[in-house]
C-alpha cells in the first residue's frame, strides 16, 4: 500500500561528546533514501533539516553534555512530530538517539489525541534507560527511553504529557546494559529480547507476538532503529560499537515482518556517523533496511560493490 513518507532531517549531535551524527540526514539522502522509497510507490516529501529552538549557553561546569541544546531539540521535535503525524508516516533522520526524546514523546501525544495507544519497537544495543541523575557519562543519548516512559529526574526537559507504558515497548538486540539500568528494567514490564535471546530463539516469534498485541489494540507503532543494533562488522559508522549485533539477514527479516504487519506509523533512523563510515556502506545498509520496512522484497535488493 502506497504511503506518504515524510522525511524530517534532524542533525542533532548534542547527545554525546563525539561529533559526526549531524551529517547523518544528508548521508541518508546521498545514499538514495528518496528514490528507494519512491521506487516502491510511496509519495516522499522531504521537509529538509530542522533546527532546534533557541537555547542558552551551556554551563561549562555542567556534568551533562549539551543539556540546554538537547532540551531545545526535544521541544522542537515534540512539536514537529505532532505537526507531521496527520500528514503521513514521518521518518526522523538522525542525528543521535537523543532525538527519540522528542520524536517518541511527540508521536505519543498525537496517538493520545486520536484515542489510540502508542507502542515502540526499540532496535538498539543499549536500553538508553538512564535519567539525568544516573548517567555517569553525561551523554544524553543514553536517556531517551527513560524520558518518554515518564521517569522522574528529567528537569529541565519538558514534562512528558503522554508517557509510553512500559508494557507497550519491545526492545530487541540489547547487549550493553549497565548494572543500574538492568535493575531499573527488571522492575518494569518492558519486553526485552537481548542478543542471547535472539541467538537462542530467533527474531520471528517475539516480534510477531509483539506486533499481534499492537494490532489487537489498534496501536500506533514507532520503530526506533539505531545503527548499533547491527553488528559493527557490517555497520561501522557508529560511535558506540558493541560486537555481536544483528546480522544483515536478521535486520532485513525484522523490517520485512514490520512491513507485512502494516503497523508502522513513524520511525527513527539514528546514530549514523558518516565520518566513521567506509565508502557509505552503513548509510546504504540503513537505507536498504528502511526500504525493507516499506515494502522492498528480498529479490529486489540492489547489488553494490564497495571495492
Amino acid at each position: 500500500m502506497a504511503q506518504n513518507c515524510i522525511l524530517v532531517g534532524v542533525p542533532l549531535d548534542s547527545g554525546k561528546a563525539r561529533d559526526g551524527c549531524l551529517m547523518g540526514p544528508d548521508a541518508y539522502r546521498t545514499a538514495g533514501l528518496v528514490p528507494a522509497l519512491a521506487g516502491l510507490g510511496h509519495k516522499v516529501v522531504d521537509f529538509g533539516n530542522i533546527t532546534p529552538a533557541p537555547y542558552a549557553a551551556e554551563d561549562p561546569d555542567q556534568h551533562l553534555h549539551a543539556l540546554n541544546e538537547t532540551v531545545a531539540w526535544t521541544q522542537t521535535l515534540y512539536d514537529c512530530a505532532q505537526d507531521v503525524m496527520p500528514q503521513g508516516v514521518p521518518i526522523f533522520l538522525g542525528g543521535d538517539h537523543a532525538l527519540a526524546m522528542g520524536s517518541v514523546s511527540g508521536v505519543a501525544a498525537h496517538a493520545a489525541s486520536v484515542g489510540r495507544p502508542q507502542y515502540v519497537l526499540w532496535l538498539d544495543a543499549h536500553s538508553d534507560f538512564h535519567d539525568l541523575t544516573t548517567t555517569s557519562s553525561g551523554n544524553l543519548h543514553g536517556t531517551p527511553a527513560a524520558y518518554f516512559t515518564g521517569a522522574s529526574g528529567f528537569a529541565p526537559f519538558p514534562a512528558v504529557q503522554h508517557p509510553v507504558p512500559h508494557e507497550n515497548i519491545c526492545m530487541m538486540g540489547l547487549r550493553s546494559v549497565d548494572e543500574w539500568e538492568g535493575k531499573r528494567i527488571a522492575a518494569t514490564d518492558l519486553q526485552i529480547h537481548d542478543m542471547r535471546d535472539i541467538d537462542e530463539n530467533g527474531v520471528v516469534k517475539p516480534l510477531k507476538a509483539f506486533l499481534s498485541r499492537v494490532a489487537a489494540n489498534n496501536g500506533m507503532l514507532h520503530v526506533s532503529l539505531d545503527v548499533d543494533f547491527l553488528d559493527p562488522a557490517i555497520a561501522p559508522a557508529v560511535g558506540t560499537t558493541v560486537p555481536g549485533g544483528a546480522t544483515v539477514r536478521e535486520a532485513h527479516l525484522i523490517c520485512e515482518i514490520l512491513h507485512d504487519s502494516g503497523l508502522i506509523t513513524s520511525m527513527d533512523l539514528v546514530e549514523l556517523n558518516p565520518f566513521l563510515d567506509e565508502r557509505g556502506r552503513t548509510a546504504h545498509l540503513m537505507v536498504d533496511l528502511c526500504a525493507s520496512a516499506f515494502g522492498r522484497r528480498v529479490f529486489d535488493r540492489p547489488t553494490r560493490s564497495f571495492l
